[in-house]
């Protein structure tokens, strides 16, 4: 029985580790070949390997989405090696110091911005162009803090509700040009990062989480599944909170 993707390419950045992991590995099942792009060149070859040591095809590149010639390169990799491009999972990011607003170094300002936002919409830009040619599906990662707000996270923040921004936006440009964009707005995942606070930290977490646990890379890597696939054909600028709960009650915000 042939799987859902089979034929298909799909590009994933952030694919070193956590939801980017997953969502390479989730693609791979479903039957595509698979990109995994990281600014840690290692980690992305780790999740090749992974992948291609369960059957599947992959590839590993090395990208840094704040740098627009890394991302073209990125893309153009994806056309010499598989010869298309059906699915993007733009997903990597950076959380930036957690201080008040105000406290935030410019440079830690700008790395963000430039990472989580301006990253996504280099992704995009190198991408739409190759999928106009046969039609695609794009999921951004965004947050739920892109939905509410983030104590002591207003560079996260700000560059998250951009990300809802830019994808609505671009939903419409493209929708009738056969290419679906949406994203996926993730509460607290047990990724590395989560994983690697302090245990009291953690414990802060889990009391603003009203489902009581974290989440699993694989929970988000299911929607961005299900976004990409013909059974959300309907699906034009969704930006879906995958988060416990956490954004059904505002008062109680994602650290």
């Amino acid at each position: 029985m042939s799987a859902q993707f089979d034929g298909r390419v799909a590009l994933v950045t952030g694919a070193g580790s956590g939801i980017g992991r997953a969502s390479a590995r989730a693609f791979a099942r479903e039957g595509a070949a698979v990109m995994c792009a990281d600014i840690k060149g290692a980690a992305a070859e780790q999740t090749a390997r992974e992948i291609t040591a369960a059957g599947g095809a992959a590839q590993s590149f090395r990208c840094d989405v704040a740098q627009a010639a890394e991302v073209d390169a990125l893309v153009a990799a994806v056309i010499e090696r598989f010869g298309q491009l059906d699915f993007a999972h733009n997903n990597a990011g950076v959380e930036g110091a957690h201080v008040p607003a105000a406290d935030i170094p410019l440079e830690d300002w700008e790395r963000v911005l430039r990472v989580n936002l301006t990253g996504v919409w280099l992704c995009m830009r190198a991408e739409i162009p190759v999928m106009r040619q046969r039609g695609g599906a794009i999921v951004n990662t965004s947050s739920a803090s892109g939905l509410i707000g983030g104590y002591g996270l207003a560079a996260y923040t700000a560059a998250k509700h951009g990300v809802v921004g830019l994808t609505k936006a671009a939903a419409l440009d493209y929708a009738k040009a056969g290419i679906r964009i949406n994203a996926v707005c993730p509460g607290a995942v047990a990724t590395p990062f989560i994983l690697g606070l302090p245990r009291e930290v953690q414990e802060m977490i889990l009391r603003t989480e009203p489902i009581g646990r974290f989440g699993r890379p694989e929970e988000i890597a299911d929607a961005v599944i299900w976004l990409c696939s013909e059974r959300a054909s309907f699906a034009i600028g969704m930006c879906m909170p995958i988060d416990g709960g956490v954004t059904v009650n505002p008062s109680q915000q994602p650290a």
